[in-house]
């Protein structure tokens, strides 16, 4: 039997350890901690990565949609289209501004939200739309952008698991209005503790988003609104800075997994994702799905085959949305992925003798 764990960062960190202790020194001796000259490059660089203007740390990927929603002056009595399928730091960042998200139902096969579905949920309280790249996958832009343009809405993407991933050759953050990312560990650009970027072409909202961020304050001491204490610290851009290097190198690797996966994986069972075309996926997740779930994760399990589930439970039927009064039902799209999806192991560092006893452990599931 091999151990196949869900996720590991221990090649991808081993095989770069000397340029981050080298960055972590650099920090260490420059004793300037917060908003210096690393989180000043890793800005610039990870701007012109996504092909874009302006980049602004903070503190998380949930911060960095918040802000932007502060930014764009979104609150109470405002609405903001999120998609029903994604993680709750979507919808949580809309409730922050004392806003209500208005859920809509993804494609089935792509995870992600449907376009055709949006117009129907605009009132003339909605302001924004947060169009989520799910598991690494671009959702449709330009019918997204087509349906806000007909409204005057903004649209904000949440590229939180999409660094690196491409819709007609644009990468994520130079797609809508305005993204966030998140830089958590896992994912695929992560830093070694929780951090965020904001990044847009918009000049004026970068200025608010880095005030907002910073107390409210546009110079030290000077506070034009009330703010938040969310930036990126100079360690974590320092560490970030080596990594962004080899983004794209992990990302390739990342596909050639998820090729060798929809290649072998021959299952009546399991349902494969589907990529849209003009699409490139950076796989942050590749999820399949099963009416028997459960009996699939226990039995990889018991195969040293780690797995996990994203989500279990969807957004409209969590506790902390209950107020929203929806049921079981509501939402049935959502629900669907909900019971059936199931994520495999996908990192940089798995071997191909790992993902070929993982294709195999699938194929001889019945």
């Amino acid at each position: 039997m091999i151990n196949v764990p869900f996720a590991s960062v221990d090649v991808m960190h081993r095989e770069i350890k000397d340029e981050m202790l080298e960055a972590f020194n650099r920090v260490y001796d420059n004793n300037w901690f917060i908003q210096g000259r690393e989180c000043e490059e890793f800005e610039k660089e990870f701007a012109a990565y996504c092909g874009a203007s302006y980049c602004v740390g903070c503190g998380n990927g949930l911060d960095a949609l918040y802000l932007i929603l502060r930014a764009y002056g979104i609150g109470k009595g405002d609405e903001v289209i999120v998609p029903s399928n994604t993680y709750i730091a979507t919808a949580l960042a809309v409730s922050y501004t004392g806003a209500k998200p208005i859920f809509v139902e993804p494609y089935i096969e792509t995870f992600n939200i449907n376009p055709g579905l949006i117009e129907a949920a605009v009132t003339d309280k909605t302001k924004a739309i947060m169009a989520v790249h799910l598991y690494g996958q671009p959702a449709r832009m330009d019918e997204i952008k087509n349906v806000a343009k007909r409204y005057n809405l903004k649209v904000i993407e949440d590229s939180a698991q999409a660094h690196g991933a491409t819709y007609k050759g644009i990468k994520t953050g130079a797609l809508g209005d305005a993204a966030g990312f998140s830089l958590y560990p896992g994912k695929n650009l992560g830093a070694l503790g929780d951090g965020g970027v904001i990044v847009t072409n918009d000049e004026e909202l970068a200025k608010r988003c880095r005030a907002l961020g910073n107390y409210g304050s546009d110079y030290k001491y000077h506070h034009i609104y009330k703010g938040n204490n969310s930036r990126l610290d100079e360690l974590q851009a320092a560490l970030l800075r080596v990594k962004l290097r080899s983004l794209d190198k992990w990302n390739k690797r990342r596909n050639e997994i998820a090729h060798m996966y929809i290649d072998g994986i021959d299952n009546e069972n399991v349902i494969l994702p589907v990529t849209d075309k003009d699409m490139t996926h950076v796989y942050h997740i590749f999820g399949i799905r099963t009416s028997k779930r459960d009996d699939l994760e226990r039995y990889l399990s018991d195969k040293g085959i780690g797995t996990n589930k994203h989500y279990p439970i969807p957004m409209h039927l969590q506790g902390a949305y209950a107020e929203l009064g929806f049921k079981e039902g509501d939402f049935p799209v959502a629900e669907e992925i909900s019971k059936t999806e199931l994520s495999m192991p996908m990192y940089y560092g798995m071997t191909d003798e790992e993902v070929s006893y993982v294709i195999d452990a699938v194929n001889s599931w019945r």
